[in-house]
């Protein structure tokens, strides 16, 4: 039974509230991050280098952790060079897993990223095969953040085959873009979402590559405790976001105008505005069903 759970990055936007609702859920948390802290929920503070694999395997050590929770990695790309941007991705989950495995933690969850497949950061316009995407489509980045991405869910393929020192659950979380109520409001309610009112602020790009897709805190910090509670053995790569796009036009309206080449599933059917992200694996595994909608702050 998960008791305590040492989340990295737990001074950051995310990881506040992560260590919030796994206190409020009756969990003892540990914040293992840079600098000083930042936050006051956490029962224990260790300052910690994820870069250095002394300091992860010490302060993992320390923690006593059931669990670790991992999203100390640089958030976006905009103000490192590449090789810092991969380092962070790849290099600091591989350390987690590694001294994880060591120390008998069973259950790891990482940050990964829609990036993870060719997206967010892409200079180009991305192409997807089908719609809505799930953990089957075919992995194409090209940028230092999107590859540290893919080579993260990479390592943890590769522990999870392991027969020893390996944690018995990894799950990759896929994340878009993280927004509370008033990112929501500014982002959503404050601007024209139409698809003719983004491409006249500028947004497309950026909203066509993310595939139009967010997710709100609140349920993905419920996502995140329902990882640290999940029992199956191996490795799972899961896509986040919320039940619907950020945007006015509707889903089979959205896909026609830009994607034109992809396929269409049949779950893009369910609901006018459905997202173009499939999270039925989060429900299978997680039993999560995403309930935040930006359509409800009207």
């Amino acid at each position: 039974m998960t008791e305590t759970v040492a989340v990295t990055g737990g001074n950051g936007r995310v990881g506040r509230r992560v260590i919030a609702h796994l206190a409020d859920e009756g969990y003892r948390t540990v914040n293992c991050s840079r600098g000083k802290r930042d936050e006051d929920r956490a029962d224990a503070y260790l300052t910690t280098d994820l870069l250095d694999a002394g300091e992860v395997y010490g302060s993992l050590a320390k923690s006593g952790a059931d669990a670790v929770v991992h999203l100390g990695m640089i958030p976006t790309p905009e103000s490192t060079p590449g090789f810092r941007t991969y380092e962070s991705n790849a290099l600091s989950s591989y350390l987690v897993l590694e001294a994880a495995g060591e120390l008998g933690i069973d259950t790891v969850a990482l940050a990964s990223s829609l990036s993870a497949i060719g997206g967010g950061y892409e200079p180009e316009p991305i192409d997807v095969d089908y719609l809505p995407v799930d953990e089957a489509h075919p992995p194409r980045p090209s940028t230092a953040y999107g590859i540290g991405k893919q080579t993260l869910e990479i390592a943890a393929d590769g522990f999870a085959r392991r027969s020893a020192d390996r944690p018995r659950t990894i799950t990759s979380l896929r994340f878009p873009w993280i927004v509370d109520d008033d990112l929501a409001r500014e982002a959503f309610l404050e601007a024209d979402r139409t698809l003719a009112g983004l491409r006249d602020a500028g947004e497309f790009h950026t909203q066509r590559n993310t595939l139009f897709s967010y997710v709100h805190l609140s349920d993905a910090v419920d996502l995140v405790r329902r990882t640290v509670e999940a029992t199956f053995d191996g490795h799972e790569r899961v896509w986040v976001s919320a039940p619907d796009t950020s945007a006015e036009t509707p889903t089979r309206e959205l896909a026609a105008a830009v994607f034109p080449d992809a396929e269409r599933r049949d779950a893009l059917g369910e609901g006018e505005h459905a997202a173009l992200i499939d999270t039925g694996n989060a429900e299978t595994l997680f039993d999560w069903v995403p309930e935040w909608s930006w359509r409800q702050l009207r």
